[in-house]
């Protein structure tokens, strides 16, 4: 993830895919032209890197220049684009290819195709290393096309956010889904992770999602995915991951203007953290942490049986019950502290102590991430 000025960029496309698809380019193009000489021609400022490599790379003699947009610095739209300027030369007779960095509109290209009108030229060719099929608008033909992208805004390789990352050799994406911060939050029985999420999600403005609390809802209301759930339980089926994530998406999208989420309850295995790490990246975020209360397992015990004596639950008041649970916990949880170890993200967190102090525990993770 990078910032530029005051968005976050995330990473898209690399240096090898990027270098893949020029010398895919360069093969096509000079197959196509044989042994004429060309004219390559840029237009800046965002074709330069673009033009660089590919000339590199090129197999045979071929000529270069570059054309600029007039009315390019200060505009913020390529609707107002008024003129290209740096044509110099006579190009009467001669092949000449564009060399786009990026294609969207197209509005550049009827500039292009005005003034080429009345240069006599013998052919008139458009090649772009990125081609956004969404956003084009023009019936102009698209010669050669090096990787087709989504209409997202995107910078590196010569394409600039307000005049910041150019210079970056990969493509950066931006980031829709700013500022978010989305936590993965376990705790053994009895670790007081319900408490402390409830005392989170007010601090940190977060929708707090449970998954046992999803399921009961769209169960309970009939929906499309809960009655899909219920067939499996009732025949004493797991619930496919899928079903479950996508009940957690419904979720997310309620709430797409949240500061981010306490997922409760899961992930719960690796397929499901990986599942879950895709939906976040669907919505141009992320899991940022995933944090573990720790408590020693005979606190848990005790704290149990203290809660049995009060809540009615039958788990609470058999110890056999409670050590098998801790220790299925640990089971679970092992697997996981592993997958989120590997990127960083796995906090462990005392959670002996008052309920105050184990929430400033937690607050001084979430404040560092």
């Amino acid at each position: 993830m990078i910032k530029l000025h005051d968005k976050y960029f995330k990473p898209f496309i690399s240096a090898k895919e990027i270098d893949n698809a020029i010398a895919r380019l360069v093969n096509e193009i000079s197959n196509d032209i044989g042994d004429e000489i060309p004219v390559f021609v840029g237009i800046l400022n965002g074709s330069f890197m673009v033009v660089s490599d590919f000339v590199k790379k090129y197999p045979k003699p071929c000529e270069v220049t570059f054309i600029k947009l007039a009315s390019y610095e200060g505009v913020k739209s390529t609707e107002d684009i008024q003129r290209l300027i740096g044509l110099t030369q006579d190009l009467s007779g001669r092949t000449v290819v564009i060399l786009e960095d990026i294609i969207d509109t197209g509005n550049t290209l009827a500039e292009v195709h005005r003034i080429f009108k009345n240069e006599n030229v013998k052919a008139l060719k458009i090649a772009t290393l990125f081609y956004k099929p969404e956003a084009y608008k023009k019936d102009y033909k698209l010669h050669y096309v090096g990787i087709e992208i989504p209409n997202k805004f995107i910078v590196g390789y010569g394409l600039d956010y307000d005049g910041l990352g150019r210079d970056i050799p990969e493509v950066y994406q931006i980031k829709e889904t700013q500022h978010m911060t989305n936590l993965v939050l376990f705790g053994p029985p009895g670790a007081g992770k319900g408490t402390q999420a409830e005392f989170l999600k007010e601090k940190y403005n977060l929708v707090h999602i449970s998954t046992g609390d999803v399921f009961r809802f769209n169960i309970k209301n009939e929906t499309a995915l809960g009655m899909l759930a219920k067939s499996y339980m009732d025949k004493g089926e797991l619930v496919p991951d899928q079903v479950t994530i996508d009940m957690l998406e419904a979720e997310v999208e309620k709430n797409a203007d949240a500061n981010g989420f306490i997922f409760d309850g899961f992930p719960r295995t690796d397929a499901q953290a990986e599942a879950l790490d895709k939906l976040m990246d669907s919505k141009d975020s992320q899991i940022n942490a995933m944090i573990a209360l720790e408590v020693d397992d005979e606190v848990l015990v005790q704290r149990l049986l203290e809660r049995g004596k009060t809540s009615g639950r039958a788990d609470d008041a058999d110890e056999s019950i409670i050590r098998n649970r801790i220790t299925e916990y640990y089971n679970k949880t092992a697997i996981l502290k592993d997958y989120y170890s590997a990127q960083n993200k796995y906090f462990g967190v005392d959670g002996v102590g008052s309920i105050e102090d184990i929430t400033v525990r937690l607050s001084a993770v979430i404040d560092k991430l």
